[in-house]
């Protein structure tokens, strides 16, 4: 289930974009895609995910923690709370539209999944970890999808400030 959720979560996000954009009436508006990658990274990656992990990390921590390749820790209440907030949040900023909100859901993102990057490649470089949940799609995820959401709000940034900006 670590290995599939990313991958499954990404496919959404491909798939739910482009039937967004070939559905939207011509002309289409040069922005377009990139509110609608947006919209879907807060649903899947930030949204869904958060809240998967959050199940994971507090209803089935010994299971989570055996996918990461670590030992169970009270910690993963902890983790599992921020997740469940970044999750709920990121639902929110997918049917919620307003770019300030967006981008700040994304700078927890950023901040949250950053960091959990950067323990990855340290448990990877210190100890060989290549636990699928420390070493898998949940890495690369980690790394894009707060690159992928603060580079769709720089795109998206003045078309959220309407036609005078």
């Amino acid at each position: 289930m670590v290995f599939w959720v990313p991958i499954l979560s990404y496919a959404a996000v491909i798939l739910l974009t482009a039937v967004a954009v070939l559905r939207a009436p011509a002309p289409r508006p040069p922005h377009l895609a990139a509110n609608a990658l947006l919209r879907y990274l807060n649903l899947f990656p930030v949204g869904l995910m958060g809240l998967w992990g959050a199940l994971g990390h507090i209803v089935f921590p010994a299971r989570s923690a055996a996918a990461i390749g670590w030992a169970t820790s009270p910690f993963q209440t902890e983790v599992g709370a921020a997740n469940l907030g970044i999750g709920l949040a990121g639902v929110v900023a997918a049917f919620y539209p307003n770019w300030g909100f967006r981008a700040g859901v994304a700078v927890v993102t950023a901040g949250f999944l950053g960091g959990a990057a950067i323990t990855h490649v340290v448990e990877i470089a210190e100890t060989g970890n290549l636990a699928a949940g420390n070493a898998g799609p949940i890495l690369y995820t980690d790394v894009l999808t707060p690159l992928l959401l603060l580079i769709l709000l720089a795109l998206t940034y003045r078309s959220a400030r309407g036609p005078a900006a």
